[in-house]
């Protein structure tokens, strides 16, 4: 019986790199953590800090940082960062010199709601609490505030930060009752009733419209309401 060399050889070497790998492996595992690091991404302001995210992994796990890498669960560490109010997603992993990376952006606030409970909505219409760290600079809600006038106000605000102009200069929201909205402007001493959340289309363009007349008329100053409630119609209230 004639035995195949070649065949010897490359079982040989396949069981070779095998064990090298099962070794490199089990080195790479037992390393421990080199260094933790929390990115924040997104915008700037931190309504979560580092020092933040380092407290709630300690006080669920202890010290990460020299822990072998096979005690570290990645997908663990991520749901409890993602748990926090404040976040809206996390990336976890280790880098290749053994530095636990945790990426994490957070929740955008769009409005803030000042009722008996205090908090923002989000740009994904969810509540959000207030932060110790940060105040974020966006349009107040005030008034009757119920699950359904929240709603509502989330769609007018994400209208709003889709116009420059409104962006720009609406700072409030007052819910008179539901479907019945007001908007408080930066710039001007009057209100715009906005009625409900239907045709906002048509309703910002005829506001744009008689704003746009009044700028150019310097009559904006004669006017305390602007309502936008009526069907193709702008009613104002003289002061």
């Amino acid at each position: 019986m004639r035995i195949n060399r070649n065949h010897i050889k490359f079982s040989c070497l396949f069981l070779a790199i095998i064990a090298l790998y099962g070794f490199a492996d089990y080195r790479h595992k037992a390393k421990p953590v080199a260094d933790i690091s929390i990115n924040f991404f997104g915008e700037n302001n931190l309504y979560l800090t580092e020092e933040a995210v380092n407290k709630l992994l300690i006080q669920n796990y202890g010290s990460l940082k020299n822990r072998p890498k096979e005690q570290v669960v990645l997908n663990t560490i991520e749901r409890l960062i993602e748990s926090n109010e404040m976040v809206k997603n996390a990336q976890v992993y280790l880098s290749i010199k053994g530095e636990l990376i945790s990426k994490i952006v957070q929740k955008k606030p769009i409005g803030r709601v000042e009722g008996i409970s205090k908090f923002y909505l989000d740009d994904q219409g969810k509540r959000m609490p207030l932060s110790r760290y940060h105040s974020a600079r966006v349009p107040i809600i005030t008034g009757k505030i119920t699950g359904k006038s929240l709603e509502d106000a989330y769609i007018i605000l994400d209208y709003i930060n889709k116009d420059d102009f409104l962006r720009k200069n609406v700072v409030g929201i007052h819910v008179e009752d539901e479907g019945k909205y007001q908007l408080k402007l930066r710039i001007e001493n009057f209100v715009v009733n906005l009625g409900g959340v239907e045709n906002l289309d048509e309703k910002f363009e005829n506001f744009m419209a008689f704003y746009v007349k009044a700028s150019k008329d310097k009559t904006l100053e004669d006017y305390v309401a602007v309502s936008l409630e009526f069907d193709n119609q702008v009613v104002c209230t003289k002061i």
